[in-house]
């Protein structure tokens, strides 16, 4: 038990979501047990290919609305510039968009609350990194004096982001650059980066689902979840194999 208490059902296991840093992210320990699977909604297609439920979707749209409250306090009177990181990105990028509109249309300010951006960002070739951060979709230089927000799925090693951060601040003079992220995986890959906004703090285990992907499979479910050995071998060879195998 994590906190002392007795898991007798949904509840008593969101305890296990609690944070020693709320102000920055939610902490969701190594060894969470994630919720019960029967409690929650999973798709039909993905019957028997999650091991948990890691973060339940309507607990990721309140932590979006967290932050997006953090985020627009830190940006008071001024007008944000969101990059967002696709494709896994757009999930996020879209309810923190929606979140910014609502804090900003109920609001006396009367400046534009944000403006934004699609990039896409690429660090490897296959499976190996290459050293070097690629980036297409957008014309760098019109970044030119903004206060620019990536927006990112997840940050794993956090490798791309130590790059592409120098990289873009070399080739433009941007007013300010910060890296918000839903996830940020605690592992031993890590280089150390840290993003100046994270969602949730998680253990170092391949999550999909809410535009988190293995394969192009998965971004379609809500809540975000642990594969199970199953779900990585039903779309090892992608997912035109998968849809094919089903019609046999």
């Amino acid at each position: 038990n994590l906190f002392g208490v007795k898991n007798t059902g949904l509840l008593p296991k969101m305890a296990a979501l609690a944070t020693p840093t709320p102000t920055r992210e939610v902490f969701i320990r190594d060894d969470d047990e994630g919720l019960p699977m029967d409690a929650l909604l999973i798709p039909k297609h993905y019957n028997g290919m999650i091991a948990s439920v890691m973060i339940p979707h309507g607990l990721i749209i309140d932590r979006i609305e967290r932050m997006a409250q953090m985020i627009r306090n830190d940006y008071e009177n001024t007008t944000i510039h969101l990059m967002c990181v696709l494709k896994g990105g757009s999930a996020f990028f879209e309810d923190l968009c929606s979140q910014l509109r609502a804090i900003h249309r109920f609001s006396s300010r009367e400046y534009i609350p944000f403006t934004f951006d699609f990039i896409r960002v690429k660090s490897y070739s296959g499976t190996e990194s290459t050293g070097n951060v690629q980036v297409s979709g957008i014309d760098l230089s019109t970044l030119r004096g903004k206060h620019c927000l990536l927006v990112e799925d997840i940050v794993d090693t956090g490798n791309t982001m130590r790059k592409l951060l120098p990289m873009i601040q070399d080739t433009v003079q941007v007013a300010s650059l910060k890296v918000a992220t839903l996830l940020e995986k605690r592992t031993e890959r890590s280089c150390g980066f840290k993003a100046d906004y994270c969602g949730f703090s998680i253990p170092d285990k391949f999550v999909i689902g809410y535009n988190l992907d293995y394969n192009e499979a998965f971004r379609d479910m809500g809540h975000i979840c642990v594969i199970n050995e199953k779900g990585i071998a039903a779309f090892a060879g992608g997912l035109d194999d998968n849809l094919a195998a089903g019609k046999e």
